[in-house]
C-alpha cells in the first residue's frame, strides 16, 4: 500500500459506512459524512459501542481527530 495517503482512503469512504475505533474503548459504526486535515470527522447514522456492546444511536456526531485509534473503510 506504498503511496497511499490516508486521505485518499477516507475520500473514497465519503458517504460510506465506517468503523472508528476510539480511545478509551469506545467506538462508532456510521457514515461519513465529512472529514478535516486534522481527522476530525462527522458521522451520520451512527451507533455507539462500549465494551459492554451497543450503547446508542445518534443522528450525528462529531468526532475528535485525537480521540480516533483507527477507521475501517
Amino acid at each position: 500500500m506504498t503511496g497511499i495517503k490516508p486521505s485518499n482512503i477516507l475520500n473514497n469512504s465519503l458517504h460510506k459506512r465506517v468503523i472508528v475505533e476510539l480511545r478509551y474503548n469506545r467506538s462508532y459504526n456510521g457514515i461519513l459524512d465529512g472529514f478535516d486535515p486534522h481527522m476530525n470527522l462527522v458521522l451520520k447514522d451512527v451507533e455507539e459501542f462500549d465494551v459492554n456492546g451497543l450503547k446508542r444511536k445518534l443522528n450525528t456526531t462529531i468526532v475528535r481527530g485525537d480521540n480516533v485509534i483507527f477507521i475501517s473503510p
